[in-house]
C-alpha cells in the first residue's frame, strides 16, 4: 500500500465519491484506510443503569483501492510512484506533477 498517515485523499467510488479527507488510520493486512469524516456509520449504544443510551458516529474503514492521493501541486487526484535519490533513498512522487509527496 502506498498511502501514509495524514495523506490527503479523494474517494473515487462509493457513496462518498468525490469527497476529500485526511487518512487517520491504515489497516495494511486488510488493505483498508480510515479517512476523516468519510464513510460515517452510526452505532447505537443501549442504556444501562449508570448511563443513558446514545448514538455514536464513527468513520468505518474503506478499501484503499477506492481512494487516490491528491497532488500537492495541482490539487488533482494522482497515482503514486517511486524514485531514488543520489544517496539511494527511496522517495514517493506524484505521477501527475513529478512532485515529492
Amino acid at each position: 500500500m502506498k498511502f501514509k498517515l495524514n495523506d490527503e485523499v479523494v474517494i473515487i467510488a462509493g457513496k462518498d465519491k468525490n469527497k476529500t479527507g485526511k487518512i487517520i488510520k491504515i489497516l495494511r493486512k486488510q488493505n483498508k484506510v480510515v479517512v476523516e469524516k468519510i464513510n460515517l456509520r452510526t452505532k447505537h449504544i443501549k442504556k444501562t443503569a449508570e448511563k443513558a443510551g446514545e448514538k455514536i458516529q464513527y468513520e468505518a474503514p474503506l478499501s484503499a483501492s477506492n481512494a487516490m492521493l491528491i497532488d500537492p501541486k495541482t490539487k488533482k487526484r494522482t497515482r503514486i510512484g517511486y524514485t531514488t535519490t543520489e544517496k539511494g533513498k527511496k522517495q514517493r512522487i506524484a505521477k501527475l506533477s513529478k512532485e515529492n509527496v
